[in-house]
This record gives structure tokens, C-alpha cells and sequence, in this order.
């Protein structure tokens, strides 16, 4: 079962826009079971991205939380970037460069979700991640 909203899927659009934005490049969102984004530059492939939603502040969203799943699938492709959507701005780092903490997480579960509680990574603040402000 799919739990994405509308109002979900706007910030994610919201957050691969700014970081497109500011290194000139464009996105293709590809299938719902995949990561999210391909990333080109001047029709070539240049990366992929996934985007994770916060709903708070930059200052207050660490540790940033990624599932396991997408860590291995994220892992296997050109150039993987996490972007985590806050609030005011987006939080975002190559894969490769994070360094982080593996253990049994997730959300409150929902009725008919099987990823709520599941292996995940956790982020603190490190010098790898960036931060763009929203406009």
C-alpha cells in the first residue's frame, strides 16, 4: 500500500527542484517502487537521488533517518544523493561520504504498511551535509 499524499509528493518535487536548481541539472521521477529521481545534465546521466521528507525544521530534523532498502538501493547506482525536504530548506549529501548508525527504526505503524519498523540509518549533523534555504 502506498502512503504518499499529494501534499508529500509536492515537497519532494519541491526539494529535487532547489537542488536541481542549484547545480544545473534536471530530473526524470522514475517508478513508484524505485528510488525517486535520475538526474541529467545536457541529456546525460548523471546521478540518482532519493528524497526524504522531514516535517521540521533543518536545525531539529537530525538524526536524518533513511531506510536500509533504500541505502542498498540507492548504493548501487551513479552517483546516489539523499535529500531530506524540511521545512525551510533541503539537507542533502552523496551517500558514499555519510557515515551514520544502522538499527531497528522507523515510524509508528500504519494499518496496512509492512516498512514503518524496519533496519534504518541515522545521520547526526557531520560536515558532508549541505544545506540550501528555500526562497
Amino acid at each position: 500500500m502506498r502512503f504518499e499524499t499529494k501534499k508529500d509528493l509536492k515537497r519532494e518535487t519541491k526539494a529535487i527542484l532547489k537542488f536541481c536548481d542549484q547545480y544545473g541539472l534536471v530530473y526524470k521521477k522514475l517508478s513508484e517502487w524505485d528510488i525517486d529521481f535520475a538526474l541529467y545534465r545536457d541529456d546525460n546521466l548523471v546521478g540518482y537521488a532519493e528524497v526524504k521528507g522531514r516535517l521540521r525544521n533543518s536545525n531539529d530534523s537530525y538524526p536524518l533517518p533513511l531506510a536500509i532498502r533504500k541505502v542498498f538501493k540507492l548504493s548501487d547506482r551513479k552517483n546516489p544523493v539523499i535529500i531530506w525536504a524540511c521545512d525551510d530548506g533541503i539537507l542533502y549529501a552523496k551517500l558514499e561520504n555519510l557515515i551514520g548508525v544502522i538499527k531497528k527504526g522507523g515510524r509508528i505503524p500504519r494499518e496496512g504498511s509492512v516498512n514503518d519498523i524496519e533496519l534504518m540509518a541515522y545521520y547526526d549533523k557531520q560536515e558532508q551535509i549541505k544545506f540550501l534555504k528555500y526562497d
